[in-house]
């Protein structure tokens, strides 16, 4: 690890001592198959559809939106855990179009999460700044934006529990409940720290990120490579309990959005390290979730769900995995996965998008937010539209995703 770190820090003062960007590496940006004419026309159209749409609501959005109610958005005035999908959404859709529009706005939304650089009670401030903040910094360089980040990165690191390894999921910091409570979700906040220990020079950003995500190698992944959404430890101790659910069916189940975010947090995080382990970790998640997907490759909300793979669908799952499996297509040279990928995209943008509703404020349609709590149920979610917006891109315009978020390899 100490070599790929090292990598990693001597890479990103490289590239802050020119002004430059990383790019992606050859085989991200070179080593793509032709994408067959059908598909390029049908994710464009998708692309445009998502960006009318929010070129429509931005105008009179105020705060962040965290789900639909009768098609049209509800608001969460500091974000929850998901304000950081509204301003990043806006920036891809600047990306896409090229309006100067979605770049104020995205400047405004994104400046409304800076109270909560100093929240300490969450491990979602990844969610909350990288694609916020750190975008807004590699946008613009403006500065203001990289600071924020860093401190967002600061409050991350003190969830961390050295006893056991991890970074606790939920509850505020003196709150012995869930204490011990380790979920899959938390895998896609670690690029934050791996962010700020390039910017920053200190290892221990990352290192915590690393032992995080070596502790979720360990415990989460099943023979098979699905994963529960929640694994519980003894907080005092580090010992481990067992494997635990919210979201998901059972404890012994695979919700399909945890799953997702394993297979783009590992492989984030094996591009930040050059760790094989983390690789060969998101490889096994995702031969998995590919191996699950139905004909119509909309995943179900849960895998392991006793009606699947009749059960309810979770559009926003099959984003996240496209990303992801995108991104693992790149560092793996495997077409397969890129394959994959675009057939979810392409089932996404023809199934899913809310094209015959005037109504409709989002662009997809068909996620499921937590089916045990029967709370979002069949609705639009702000991370679909992120996510959908965000893979489209990384097939139609990948060097400008990779300004905008990273996608490169040390």
């Amino acid at each position: 690890m100490s070599v790929s770190r090292r990598t990693v820090l001597t890479t990103a003062a490289a590239a802050a001592a020119t002004g430059a960007i990383p790019t992606p590496s050859a085989s991200a940006a070179d080593g793509r198959t032709p994408v067959p004419a059908p598909t390029l026309r049908t994710l464009r159209a998708a692309a445009d559809h998502a960006v009318a749409k929010v070129r429509t609501v931005a105008p009179n959005v105020t705060a962040f939106p965290v789900g639909t109610k009768f098609e049209k958005w509800a608001y969460s005035q500091n974000g929850d855990w998901v304000g950081g999908f509204w301003p990043g959404t806006l920036w891809m859709a600047w990306l896409h179009s090229e309006d100067d529009a979605f770049r104020t706005w995205a400047i405004a939304s994104a400046e409304k999460l800076a109270p909560r650089q100093h929240d300490t009670g969450t491990h979602d401030l990844g969610f909350l700044f990288y694609p916020s903040w750190v975008t807004a910094w590699r946008l613009t360089g403006d500065d203001t934006w990289r600071r924020g980040a860093l401190r967002a990165a600061d409050s991350l690191i003190r969830r961390y529990n050295p006893r056991g390894r991890f970074l606790r999921a939920w509850g505020a910091l003196n709150d012995p409940r869930n204490a011990g409570r380790v979920i899959i979700d938390t895998m896609m906040n670690l690029d934050l720290l791996a962010f700020a220990s390039r910017q920053s020079g200190d290892p221990t950003y990352l290192d915590i990120a690393v032992e995080h995500a070596r502790t979720t190698r360990r415990v989460f992944p099943r023979p098979d490579g699905s994963t529960p959404h929640v694994f519980d430890f003894d907080p005092d101790s580090g010992a481990p309990i067992g494997p635990n659910t919210v979201q998901g069916y059972s404890p012994t189940s695979c919700w399909s959005r945890g799953q997702s975010w394993g297979v783009y947090g590992f492989t984030t995080m094996y591009r930040r390290t050059g760790d094989p382990e983390l690789l060969a970790t998101a490889r096994h998640l995702a031969d998995f979730a590919v191996g699950a997907l139905t004909p119509d490759h909309v995943p179900v909300w849960d895998y392991r769900a006793p009606q699947q793979p009749y059960d309810i669908k979770d559009a926003s799952a099959g984003a996240i995995l496209a990303c992801g499996l995108l991104d693992l297509a790149a560092v793996t040279g495997r077409r397969a996965y890129r394959e994959t990928a675009l057939r979810l995209l392409t089932a996404l943008s023809e199934t899913c998008l809310t094209r015959n509703s005037a109504r409709a404020e989002a662009a997809v349609a068909r996620c499921t937010r937590n089916r045990p709590a029967e709370d979002g149920i069949e609705i639009s979610l702000p991370y679909a539209d992120y996510y959908l917006l965000e893979g489209i891109l990384r097939v139609l315009r990948p060097r400008d995703v990779d300004r905008a978020i990273d996608l490169s390899t040390v």
